[in-house]
């Protein structure tokens, strides 16, 4: 199974939208902050490729989850007409 990976702030992806990342030695600096770039708690970090996902993790390394519905669960109830759409469609019923 793939582990989740958590966004780092040196991902060539990785963006600060008030352009406010400054890149010293091993570690990011937030000027907006003063304090190391935090993806996870920031408001302005984001991703060129929009793979971010909430609590800073990437969304490059998460599998998707698909299912299968079947064709009741797709079409669902009817829908009931009144007045002018009814005498537009002629039908008391739409699937």
């Amino acid at each position: 199974m793939v582990q989740v990976k958590r966004c780092s702030p040196t991902c060539k992806f990785f963006r600060c939208a008030k352009n406010a990342a400054v890149y010293r030695q091993n570690d990011v600096w937030c000027k907006w902050t003063g304090d190391s770039c935090n993806v996870a708690n920031c408001t302005y970090a984001m991703c060129i490729k929009r793979r971010l996902l909430p609590r800073g993790i990437c969304g490059e390394t998460v599998k998707r989850k698909t299912t299968e519905k079947g064709p009741e669960e797709v079409v669902g109830p009817p829908i009931k007409l009144r007045g002018k759409a009814l005498r537009r469609i002629g039908e008391k019923e739409i699937f």
